[in-house]
């Protein structure tokens, strides 16, 4: 997880990119993955900060509006005041919070890997050089781009393989994520609007890296 690598090497090689190559290198990983900026700044503050105590990973799982489910996860140390952070998060976004496994059985930690928009790439071209690196599916999108699947043990060999090939990547829509094996369907215009207004506040609190939902992007749904 990316946040706990930052974590991990600011603090034995520094917090300073240019004088810590492994921290730059994860750092360049983690913009290619879509880790969003500020979450980064964040995690390399934490690692600056001699008065915090150690980090823990955390994940919780919780219900939105309508029913969707969500996965929650974070790097903290203050477990307590993480989970009371989120617990209101989802409670006052209109949600409930899930016993474990509840919701985590209708997700799949995978890589991602999607061309950029306007990539001239074959889907046969692109099929054999992923799956010659270790990707499990290509997947053909309406808009023209490709969706490459792969175990998230391969992600890195099968994008080290794209790159090689001179495929550009939708770096935004590129990464290691928990993927929904089942979105959730008949979710009403209002419930949807809640549901992403309810990720975009679980996405502001200190604790959290990273929130993955049953929604399907409303252009999938057009």
């Amino acid at each position: 997880k990316y946040g706990k690598l930052i974590v991990t090497l600011a603090k034995e090689g520094g917090p300073s990119p240019n004088a810590n190559t492994q921290l730059r290198d994860i750092i360049a990983q983690a913009t290619r993955a879509g880790v969003p900026k500020d979450i980064i700044e964040r995690n390399i503050k934490r690692a600056s900060d001699s008065k915090q105590a150690d980090y823990s990973e955390t994940s919780y799982e919780a219900y939105g509006p309508g029913g969707v489910g969500f996965i929650i996860e974070g790097l903290t140390d203050n477990l307590n005041r993480s989970a009371a952070d989120v617990r209101s998060a989802v409670t006052k976004g209109g949600g409930k919070m899930a016993t474990a496994g509840a919701v985590a059985f209708n997700f799949k930690n995978v890589g991602q890997l999607m061309t950029a928009p306007g990539e001239e790439v074959s889907e046969d071209d692109l099929f054999d050089v992923a799956i010659e690196a270790g990707a499990e599916d290509v997947i053909s999108n309406a808009d023209g781009t490709f969706t490459v699947l792969t175990p998230k043990e391969e992600f890195g060999a099968v994008r080290n393989a794209l790159d090689g090939a001179g495929i550009k990547m939708n770096e935004e829509k590129s990464g290691l994520q928990m993927m929904p094996m089942l979105f959730a369907t008949d979710v009403s215009d209002e419930d949807y609007e809640s549901c992403r207004d309810m990720e975009e506040k679980l996405l502001a609190l200190e604790d959290v890296d990273a929130v993955y939902t049953q929604l399907e992007d409303e252009e999938a749904e057009e």
